[in-house]
């Protein structure tokens, strides 16, 4: 269940979490103090003020509590060995807000009756039974209605049975009626289980055979002619069935293309949508639209053409195929990015931007909640990022496969890797009489330490030339 409340100063208490829930995760914003209340299921009762952070063990149930100047988290993994009510202390005039969310356990459930008193006393009559709903853990018979709050709890349908069948006394004897008769059993329709559906998705069919029966004394069924339960309307044979439209395939834009003249290619995303929205699997591979394709730049090259047109290198390529790797909402709250935008310029470097939402996933539902963003823990992906679209100068070129390599990545990401560094001198140019050394500069993969090609570098300013006076010892006379 999960629920938002404004509390005011009306009411102290929050909510009544029962024995046996799990995954309790409540978080209150504003002034106010949580505190607990607890009784087991021998009534035993305690208090605790949750007046730190930390974890703690409370009536066998271990408590995560978060107290942060604005607001208070409280988880319970549990399942809880008590009944908890989640309380409030009152600290100021500004209202707070709460949320929680928490798995009940089923603690009701329907149980059959005995058999009922013969609805005649001789001359043969019959008995049935009943349904009660039962609470699993005070032993107790309660009102229907809370067997109802369960829709896996199915109420069990009435049994019938002859009984009493020695015939009356023909003296003074008489049949005594009771007021069960009116449960005469009667002969009914049954049903086969439904078949599968004829088609998994777009609308199919399924059906099922349908006869009429009859139970007798020991429950044996039996068939019997149709006119016989035709007091009752037939049930139907042939029901729709998966009427949801089909997973399809939905191609994302263009790339730019991987040259700035001639003769190039371009790349796409293409994903395989379902009738939610949601990216998953399922669409025909026959289908699916081409992810690359070639594009003509209309600026002429100005030198001769050695080659076909580049491949895309890593990041585009990787991000052409299927996103399989996206980030999935899971139980716990998540940062979930949605795809980056297209670059705001179309040369030169711009800007992607994108949202990134904080998500959970309600399992009992399977629907997804957004939260606020200070819900989710660690570190929010970023939701800009520098992007580079190709030379702006008049100059047209083409393209080397290293500069290809770059033209589409995240300029950020390569900022963040890749940079230069002096590694020593060159040697002397001369060996006596005064010379000079050169600072060497190389490009280093900040996180392995070794030199890459220079390519990797060229976002970052190259630093400046360092030179230093050497062998200044006197040549020896010749």
């Amino acid at each position: 269940y999960s629920m938002h409340f404004c509390l005011s100063a009306v009411d102290d208490t929050v909510v009544a979490i029962p024995y046996g829930s799990r995954q309790v995760r409540l978080v209150l914003k504003g002034p106010d103090h949580l505190y607990l209340e607890t009784k087991t299921l021998q009534g035993v009762k305690s208090e605790n003020n949750l007046s730190s952070t930390g974890s703690f063990l409370v009536d066998n149930s271990s408590i995560d509590f978060q107290k942060f100047p604005d607001k208070e988290i409280l988880r319970i993994s549990g399942p809880l060995a008590a009944d908890f009510t989640i309380k409030i202390h009152y600290a100021g005039a500004a209202d707070s807000s709460v949320q929680f969310i928490f798995y009940q356990p089923i603690i009701h459930r329907w149980r059959e009756t005995d058999f009922f008193p013969c609805s005649a006393s001789c001359g043969g009559g019959y008995q049935l039974t009943s349904a009660e709903c039962f609470d699993l853990r005070s032993n107790r018979i309660v009102a229907d209605q809370y067997c109802h709050y369960y829709p896996e709890n199915i109420k069990p349908k009435p049994k019938l049975q002859e009984c009493n069948p020695d015939p009356c006394p023909a003296s003074d004897g008489y049949k005594q009626i009771m007021p069960y008769d009116l449960y005469h059993p009667l002969p009914r329709w049954e049903s086969t289980p439904w078949t599968a559906c004829s088609s998994s998705c777009g609308g199919g069919i399924q059906s099922r055979s349908i006869s009429c029966v009859e139970e007798d004394i020991q429950g044996h069924i039996s068939p019997v002619e149709e006119w016989k339960c035709m007091y009752t309307p037939k049930m139907p044979v042939v029901q729709p069935c998966n009427i949801f439209d089909c997973p399809k395939w939905l191609a994302q834009e263009w790339s730019p293309c991987t040259v700035t003249c001639g003769q190039g290619l371009r790349y796409r995303v293409v994903l395989c949508i379902d009738h939610r929205g949601m990216h998953i699997g399922g669409c025909s591979p026959k289908t699916k639209p081409h992810i690359k394709e070639e594009c003509i730049v209309p600026t002429p090259c100005y030198k001769p053409k050695e080659k076909l047109p580049v491949e895309a290198k890593l990041p585009w390529y990787k991000q052409a195929q299927e996103l399989e790797d996206r980030a999935v909402v899971s139980e716990e709250p998540s940062f979930i990015p949605e795809a980056w935008s297209t670059c705001s310029v179309t040369c030169g470097v711009g800007s992607q931007v994108r949202l990134v939402k904080c998500q959970v996933l309600l399992s009992f539902s399977q629907s997804v909640a957004d939260l606020p963003i200070d819900e989710c823990e660690g570190p929010k992906p970023a939701s800009q990022r520098a992007c580079y679209s190709g030379p702006c100068s008049g100059d047209a070129t083409e393209d080397t496969p290293e500069e290809t390599e770059l033209l589409y990545g995240s300029l950020q990401e390569f900022d963040e890797l890749y940079d230069w560094e002096y590694e020593g001198f060159t040697e002397c140019s001369e060996s006596c009489g005064g010379g000079v050394q050169e600072a060497v500069v190389t490009c280093l993969n900040k996180q392995t330490r070794e030199t890459v090609d220079e390519t990797l570098c060229v976002t970052s300013r190259r630093p400046p030339q360092l030179l230093k006076v050497c062998s200044l010892d006197p040549c020896p006379p010749r």
